[in-house]
């Protein structure tokens, strides 16, 4: 999921305030600085396999270290990338990969075929389209050290698309770790090198150049073509406080910032060295998950009655003061995408319904049990509107209590689905891109097959059946009734409340260029420093 952090702050915080925050990089700073970029892009990860956990952190680490089979090109076609040959058969049943001479592992090891095997074996366990391409999958085989096959019982035309979604190709030993287990060694054979003797845990990371990295010859477009890297060295620092942050940007000692706070936008806009910059115009929209297991959540009623609590508008005031930023969204497809559509949106009413709330909390037989929200204190939009939700939930009778931790400690408790006094939690907050909302067939969040899927496990056969049935349609206008059929049910069911959109804009330093705007993941390849 794509995790971003910005501090909230009261209105009123004077423009020039970040002026007079205190220097904390100064002393790393020197004037030969120009091939190197530090970048502040919200809390450092704190797992770096991106099987294992889908936080933006972790996504943004493994698309600078390792490589895929295929990346979406800025019109979000898959094009070819580790891939250098590739074919199918002539009843559309087998397809066939030929990797692209000069792939090698940072450790010096050729990449081969039975690497890519290995992986897409155990992405396929987590990935919810990796899982749609399993049922279909007859042998995925080595052939020999450059090639490999993809057999399918059925044919699949979207199965370069879903190798882009993406899949990072790890060496075989690595991949052959359960899917449950995370990877640690770091090695990949992408265009960074992730330099362990520079590591600080929870502090700051470094990436270096790859010299032996072979780009594509074509141009760069999106996450695909040559994936050129313009710096010697990355440092991602992990700067808590936004002022301080802001500061650092002003100072030169950090080049970009990944979601200053609206407060704090006039001191960037006014600065001549500085520019915001959206580098994705649909935003990220923000929703709340829910526990579908656990009381009160397992009844239906329960998760109505939260979807009919949410007032919009309100959550996106918290999340952004300055509203030129964000929109309401109805659809659970988003709402730039061509499947968003209108679909048993009753629920939605400016300033929510809190009786209609309380009255389905009744209804579903609540009796006063514990509703855990785990809030991420180091998110920090984040963590207000979990306080902004408890204070709801309470006015209307609802026994709700947070769980503060940093977001690392989130991501692992959101794994667990047990009871409440067990560790357990009932809702969590994050955000998605508005593209990956479109994309039913391989975002997470968009699957109900229970325990076998994402965080909260919503189950419904219904659902699912026409999930599937997308992979094999041929028409716009197929896709658009199927979502809609979707959509019924999911805003019936309720695996999710949306809080609203917020196109959030980065800060930089305008002597940094070349940043490519993509959902979901911000590459630190192609950028380079005046």
């Amino acid at each position: 999921m794509t995790i971003s952090r910005r501090s909230f702050f009261k209105a009123g915080i004077a423009t020039g305030a970040a002026f007079s925050m205190p220097s904390v990089l100064r002393a790393q700073t020197t004037a030969t600085d120009a091939r190197i970029v530090r970048m502040v892009k919200g809390g450092v990860p704190s797992v770096f396999d991106p099987v294992v956990t889908t936080s933006q952190g972790t996504t943004d680490h493994a698309a600078a270290i390792y490589d895929t089979l295929f990346s979406l090109d800025s019109k979000f076609v898959p094009q070819p990338q580790m891939v250098g040959k590739w074919g199918v058969s002539d009843d559309r049943k087998t397809y066939t990969f030929e990797l692209r001479e000069g792939l090698d592992w940072h450790d010096g090891n050729p990449v081969t075929a039975a690497d890519c095997v290995a992986s897409i074996r155990r992405w396929s366990q987590i990935r919810p389209e990796g899982q749609f391409i399993m049922t279909r999958v007859q042998d995925i085989s080595k052939k020999d050290d450059k090639t490999f096959t993809i057999a399918l019982k059925d044919p699949l035309g979207l199965l370069p698309t879903f190798l882009a979604h993406p899949l990072y190709v790890m060496r075989e030993k690595d991949a052959n770790k359960p899917a449950t287990e995370a990877v640690t060694t770091n090695i990949g054979s992408g265009p960074f090198k992730f330099n362990e003797a520079l590591a600080k845990p929870g502090a700051s990371y470094t990436y270096d150049r790859n010299e032996k990295y072979m780009p594509r010859k074509e141009p760069s477009d999106g996450l695909a073509g040559g994936k050129i890297v313009k710096v010697d060295r990355v440092i991602w620092e992990n700067i808590g406080d936004a002022q301080t942050a802001v500061a650092a940007l002003q100072a030169g000692e950090i080049d970009y910032y990944e979601g200053p706070p609206a407060d704090l936008f006039p001191a960037i806009e006014t600065d001549p060295n500085l520019e915001l910059q959206v580098l994705y115009k649909y935003g990220l929209d923000y929703f709340l998950r829910i526990n579908c297991l656990q009381k009160p959540f397992d009844n239906m009623k329960a998760r109505q009655a939260v979807l009919h609590l949410v007032d919009q508008d309100s959550f996106l005031q918290v999340i952004s003061s300055n509203q030129r930023y964000t929109n309401t969204v109805t659809s659970f497809f988003g709402s730039g995408n061509q499947i968003s559509n209108d679909e048993n949106i009753g629920w939605f009413k400016k300033g929510g319904d809190p009786e209609r709330a309380r009255q389905l909390f009744n209804e579903a037989g609540y009796a006063g049990e514990k509703v855990v929200i785990l809030q991420p204190t180091d998110w920090t939009e984040v963590s207000n509107t979990s306080q902004l939700l408890a204070n709801a939930l309470h006015k209307i009778g609802v026994n709700a209590e947070l769980a503060p931790s940093d977001w690392g400690g989130l991501v692992a408790r959101r794994s667990n689905k047990g009871l409440i006094e067990d560790g357990g939690w009932s809702i969590f907050i994050t955000g998605d891109s508005d593209f990956n909302r479109g994309q039913p067939l391989t975002a997470n969040h968009l699957v109900m097959n229970g325990e076998k899927g994402w965080y909260g496990w919503p189950q419904s056969e219904e659902y699912e059946a026409l999930r599937a049935k997308l992979a094999d349609v041929e028409t716009v206008d197929e896709r658009k009734a199927l979502a809609r059929k979707m959509q019924a049910i999911a805003w019936d069911y309720v695996p999710e409340v949306l809080l609203g959109q917020f196109t959030a804009p980065i800060a930089r330093r305008k002597n940094l260029t070349g940043l490519i705007g993509m959902p979901d993941i911000v590459p630190m390849w192609n950028m380079q420093k005046a």
